[in-house]
Parts: structure tokens; C-alpha cells; sequence
């Protein structure tokens, strides 16, 4: 087997406008900075190329959607491809007439597609209305081999599901990136907000634990409104870099725009594993009842 070598992963964590146009030249721009500053692997937040729109339901908003390929993986193609840089491309996927996904296309150093991760767990909270406008994913979990190494991609709420994770470790990723947007209801922050954020973080870390794979986590900052009388969210940043063991390794602020690097090492992911080998004692023959709904 070949041996894996070291990689550098960055994630980019900015505020989005209005304009769809400019967001995708902001995130090229971005992307270049984090290829320039080291970084091999690239992701970025959930939905960049919009402000997070699920905040109301509106058919109008589907016109936000896009085909793969189509302009956001055309962009950024040719933006992997100038700067060498492997790039996850989230985006609101329109797959035919009616049908649209929360989908994320991961795009490699040559600039050619890798494949595709449609987001599998749909929320339908206050102001997440995603149900509304995204269909569940239908591809499974998957392992992208970029040039620089194996990484799997699930997107926001998807993280709180461990099932998630394991699968998509199982298929060899090495590293688990989250495409986020999750913020508070501005209401809510005072009473709630610092353990809403800690659980979110720790779920995370724990699935980085339990799996011994690096966990990257990239959400957006700033205050969206995208209803005139409604109270928004305060999306709270803190996008964050853990290692294996669940130690974090980078972890950015809660609204500045920044970018995050670490670096992904084979040789400590194996060192975990060897002594922590979760997946060798891992009783899979008891596990069939884990399909049901509940178990009365």
C-alpha cells in the first residue's frame, strides 16, 4: 500500500450578500488567499452563494438553484485547477424540474469533479425550513481521493448524526468535512447560545473520536434577514479544525472572516487508531436493529 503522505486542509468562513454573483467571486477570491497561505484541500460554507434563504418557505427561491456542472463548479474548477487546490463546492442543486438537493461537488486539483454528496438529513426547524426545498440525499456516503488525500463531505445537519460519520469513515475518508450554516435566533442567544454552540462542537469532535478521522467544520458569520419584520439569525462562525482524538487544532472566531488551516498527518491517524481501535472492536453483528425508527 502507499504510503499517504501529509496534507494541509483549509477552511474558508465568510459572510455572504445578497448577490449571488458576488458571492462567487468573493469565494474565488478567498479560495486563492487559502491556496497561497498553504492550504491543498479546500472547503467552503453551506450555500455560499446565497444568504441562507431557508429562513422562510418561497417558491420563488428556487430559482436560487443551480445544475452540475454549472456556473459555481465551472468557476471553481478553473480556480482548482490554476492554484492546485482540491475544493468542496456546496451548493443548492437543481437536478430537474421540481427536484432540488443541498448537495456538495468536490472538485480536484486538475480541476475535474470527483463526484457528488447530496445532504441526507433535512432539518425543518424555526427559520431552517429546509424541508420546503431540499429532497434527501439519494447518493450514500462516499470517500473523494483527491490528489492529497481521502476526505468525505457532509453537510450541517447531517453532523449531529453519528451514523454519518461512521459510514463515511468506513469508506475511507481520512478527513470529514462539515459545510455549515448554523447560527442563533438572536432571542434565544442569551439563555441558550453557548451550550447550543459547545453541543455543536463537541457532537463533532466525538464523531472525530469514535472514528479516528480529522473533523473540519465551516460555518459563515454575519447577521441575515432575508425576512424584512423577522428577527434573523446571528450565525456564529467558529469554524474549527479537530484532530482524531478529538483535540482541536484551529478554530476561528465567532464573526470575523477568516481562513483556517491544519494539517492532515497520516502517520498520527494511525497512531490513534492503533491504540484507540474502535473499528477493530466494533461489534457489527449486533448491530442490525440500528435501522429501525425505535425499538419498542
Amino acid at each position: 500500500m502507499k504510503k499517504k503522505k501529509k496534507f494541509t486542509i483549509g477552511l474558508i468562513q465568510i459572510a455572504l450578500s445578497e448577490n449571488g454573483k458576488d458571492n462567487l467571486k468573493k469565494a474565488a477570491v478567498w479560495i486563492e488567499k487559502a491556496a497561497k497561505a498553504g492550504a491543498q484541500v479546500v472547503c467552503l460554507p453551506e450555500l455560499f452563494k446565497s444568504q441562507y434563504f431557508c429562513q422562510n418557505e418561497d417558491v420563488a427561491l428556487f430559482d436560487l438553484a443551480e445544475t452540475i456542472p454549472g456556473e459555481s463548479t465551472e468557476k471553481l474548477s478553473k480556480v482548482a485547477a490554476k492554484n492546485k487546490v482540491s475544493i468542496v463546492i456546496p451548493l443548492f442543486e437543481k437536478r430537474a424540474a421540481g427536484l432540488y438537493h443541498n448537495s456538495a461537488v468536490i472538485v480536484d486539483a486538475d480541476g475535474k469533479s470527483l463526484g457528488v454528496y447530496r445532504k441526507m438529513h433535512i432539518p425543518d426547524d424555526p427559520a431552517y425550513y429546509e424541508k420546503f426545498y431540499f429532497t434527501p440525499g439519494d447518493l450514500g456516503y462516499k470517500s473523494f481521493d483527491t490528489k492529497y488525500g481521502s476526505i468525505g463531505t457532509l453537510i450541517c445537519w447531517d453532523q449531529w448524526y453519528p451514523e454519518a460519520a461512521r459510514l463515511t469513515a468506513l469508506h475511507g475518508a481520512d478527513v470529514i468535512f462539515y459545510p455549515t450554516a448554523i447560527g442563533w435566533h438572536p432571542y434565544e442567544k442569551e439563555q441558550y447560545g453557548a451550550a447550543q454552540r459547545d453541543s455543536w462542537q463537541t457532537v463533532q469532535r466525538g464523531h472525530a473520536v469514535a472514528n479516528g478521522v480529522y473533523v473540519a467544520s465551516v460555518n459563515r458569520v454575519g447577521h441575515e434577514k432575508t425576512i424584512p419584520d423577522a428577527p434573523g439569525i446571528e450565525f456564529w462562525g467558529s469554524s474549527f479544525i479537530c484532530d482524531p482524538q478529538g483535540v482541536v487544532i484551529a478554530e476561528a472566531s465567532v464573526d470575523k472572516e477568516e481562513i483556517l488551516l491544519a494539517e492532515v498527518d497520516p502517520e498520527h491517524q494511525e497512531d490513534i487508531r492503533r491504540n484507540w481501535p474502535f473499528l477493530r472492536d466494533r461489534r457489527i453483528d449486533s448491530y442490525k436493529e440500528i435501522t429501525k425508527r425505535f425499538i419498542d
